[in-house]
């Protein structure tokens, strides 16, 4: 049995949901709350396994009590279950903690799957957000070279080649002060901290073959 908390400011939303989770077999509504504060007394009493909450609402933010929740230690898996999925909500809410992410616009039905993946332990995202966080995750992964400027990143594939700033300076036909300076720039860039960790960059990242 499921053991399931609702959260949510919205009255007719929130006995919706109820309404029908209580026609699903395995379901416990354990309890419900119209605002964030109620739902944080409500979770740590009653520790429910799965909690479906709302991000906006006038007394304490589902983000607000999904921190809090998480931070006493409590062991409920939070689905946030929202209207909203732009970077300001989405990202922030992952990062306090929450489950999975769905939209109120997802079927019963989905919702319902949510919590019973939630339960096993398996995270749900609704497309939309699943997608802003891939094309986070690969920005992400993508920065520290492609920050770098034409000039910074041949520099760099010349340590990766073991050259000295004599060495790089002949090849590329510049000073050798001007080498340093690029040296330096592109260090701090890849945030690390010699040219032994730039080169290891290098080839970890497959630039030479680039």
């Amino acid at each position: 049995m499921v053991r399931i908390a609702v959260i949510d400011d919205h009255d007719i939303v929130r006995k919706g949901l109820i309404a029908y989770l209580e026609t699903e077999d395995g379901f416990d509504i354990i309890g419900q709350a119209s605002n964030g504060r109620e739902g944080i007394q409500l979770v740590l009493t009653e520790k429910p396994d799965v909690v479906l909450m709302d991000l906006i609402m006038e007394d304490g933010t589902g983000l607000e009590a999904t921190k809090e929740i998480i931070t006493a230690g409590s062991a409920a898996k939070i689905i946030i279950l929202t209207s909203f999925y732009d970077d300001e909500q989405v990202f922030p809410a992952l990062e306090a903690g929450a489950f999975s992410y769905m939209l109120k616009t997802s079927t019963a039905e989905q919702i319902a799957e949510a919590i019973r993946k939630a339960a096993k332990g398996e995270t749900v995202m609704e497309a939309a957000v699943a997608a802003k966080v891939m094309n986070s995750f690969r920005q992400k992964k993508q920065l520290l070279h492609d920050q770098l400027t034409e000039r910074e990143f041949e520099v760099l594939c010349c340590i990766g080649q073991g050259m000295t700033n004599q060495e790089i300076a002949d090849k590329l036909y510049i000073g050798i002060k001007t080498v340093k300076t690029h040296v330096s720039n592109t260090l701090a860039k890849l945030q690390v901290n010699d040219r032994t960790q730039a080169a290891v960059y290098v080839h970890q990242n497959n630039l030479l073959k680039s």
